[in-house]
């Protein structure tokens, strides 16, 4: 019983009984239309055939008859049309139809083109069927249906006797097996070999079918994933873009703020610094301009392909000093320390990463000189390769202090500590911002180094 449910559960995966998946034609209006070409041509050749049997006088009993041996072709060859709409149904119909026209009309039925639509028939029924199920079912019936006839015309029928004889006289061994043993195993073998060619040949089909279709599933599903990185990758581009015009405009309009101020001051005092001062200004509004443009410019082109792969230069971590300078010649001095456990350290820190740093230095001391009424920051940049605890390979940190306090009336949107904690989680970074106990404000952020590479 074991053993039983054993094959009849390898029966029913080979089959594919438990498979989700229903094979259905590509183009069905272009299936139609070539298996009624397939019909028509298989009704002609079953024509001929008749035509060919009628002339050298093979129909037997149906020999004076011209009509019936064509309407039987008809009747075998015609249900090839609906093959793939309805495959079970054709597989089984013209397996009767075999069974029954074998017995009616034998010349007929072992007619080489209808052997061929016959063969073709189950062959089909297995390749094209929906049902698995029901496709073991109609499969097993014909089995059953070839067996019993066969067994039939072994036992009762005169099939045995008329081959074992010639001219009314028994046939001569001459091989290994009698002639009716020959006969018996020869007859079994044939059938074998066609109905197991047309299962076989049909579940290999179908097996394949399913194969492709998966392959295709399987490319769309890449060419999904594919366009949906792309879209990902451009939204994450822009978002890049705009923390860097945030940044941007906010650390040139807090600078010329400052000088504008200053310049106001002085007008009427000393024209030579006033000027100088304008001139700052001036200095300003055109690198903030340029910076905006070319931020921009890779707005607009982020749908467009670029071979390229060229970016407008960005700062790195070595170009914080300068913008400490040039926030000092602002009006708000600040002194920078750098600290690297090599030299060259700071140089070598990855620009993303320095990127990264840099844009959370500008956006502090953008802060402090906005909303903060101090009047001196220290920045300081720290490189050290040693590990850490949460820092395998290292860490480069920037961190920002100062001696004021919060300015009243000077809230801000909020989008630039947005941008520095995006910056944080897609570099796994950590941060320390908030008031300090001793007085003054801290922006210290720290960023894990990647492995060096030789």
């Amino acid at each position: 019983m074991v053993g039983g449910r054993a094959v009849g559960a390898r029966v029913a995966e080979w089959a594919g009984v438990d498979v989700d998946w229903e094979r259905v034609p590509a183009d069905p209006a272009r299936t139609r239309r070539v298996d009624a070409w397939l019909a028509l041509a298989f009704l002609l050749a079953g024509s001929l055939g008749v035509e060919l049997l009628r002339s050298i006088d093979a129909l037997g009993t149906q020999r004076d008859s011209w009509v019936w041996p064509h309407v039987a072709v008809a009747i075998g060859t015609v249900p090839l049309v609906w093959r793939r709409r309805w495959p079970l149904l054709v597989a089984a119909g013209l397996s009767l139809h075999l069974f029954a026209f074998g017995i009616l009309m034998p010349a007929i039925a072992v007619s080489m083109p209808m052997q061929v639509v016959y063969f073709f028939a189950l062959f089909t029924g297995v390749a094209w069927a929906r049902d698995r199920r029901a496709m073991l079912g109609v499969v097993l019936g014909v089995v059953l249906l070839m067996f019993g006839w066969l067994t039939w015309q072994f036992a009762v029928g005169s099939g045995v006797q008329e081959a074992m004889s010639r001219g009314g006289q028994p046939l001569t061994r001459h091989g290994i097996f009698s002639p009716a043993a020959a006969y018996v195993v020869y007859s079994l073998l044939v059938n074998v070999v066609y109905f197991g060619g047309a299962i076989i040949g049909g579940q290999a089909a179908w097996r394949g079918a399913l194969q492709r279709d998966r392959l295709a599933q399987q490319a769309r599903t890449i060419d999904e994933q594919t366009t949906s990185l792309q879209r990902q990758a451009v939204v994450e581009e822009r978002l890049r873009i705009a923390r860097e015009l945030h940044d941007v405009a906010a650390h040139h309009v807090s600078v010329i703020g400052i000088q504008a101020a200053a310049a106001r001051r002085v007008l009427r005092k000393d024209a030579d610094a006033a000027e100088r001062a304008l001139s700052s200004v001036e200095t300003s509004s055109r690198d903030a301009v340029s910076q905006m443009r070319a931020l921009l410019g890779t707005l607009r082109s982020g749908d467009e392909t670029r071979t390229d792969g060229a970016r407008a230069p960005e700062p790195r971590l070595t170009d914080v000093p300068a913008l400490v300078d040039e926030v000092s010649a602002a009006g708000l001095r600040v002194e920078c320390r750098v600290v690297e456990d090599c030299p060259g350290a700071v140089a070598a820190v990855p620009d993303p990463v320095g990127l990264s740093l840099y844009r959370t230095v500008q956006e502090a001391l953008s802060n402090t000189r906005r909303h903060s009424t101090a009047s001196a920051a220290s920045v300081f940049v720290r490189v050290d390769r040693r590990p850490e605890p949460g820092f395998a390979q290292g860490y480069a940190e920037v961190e920002v202090l100062d001696d004021g306090r919060p300015r009243s009336g000077t809230s801000g949107t909020g989008l630039g500590l947005l941008g520095v904690r995006e910056r944080l989680a897609a570099h796994g970074g950590v941060s320390e911002i908030g008031p300090r106990v001793t007085g003054g404000y801290r922006v210290r952020v720290r960023m894990p180094l990647p492995e060096a590479t030789s």
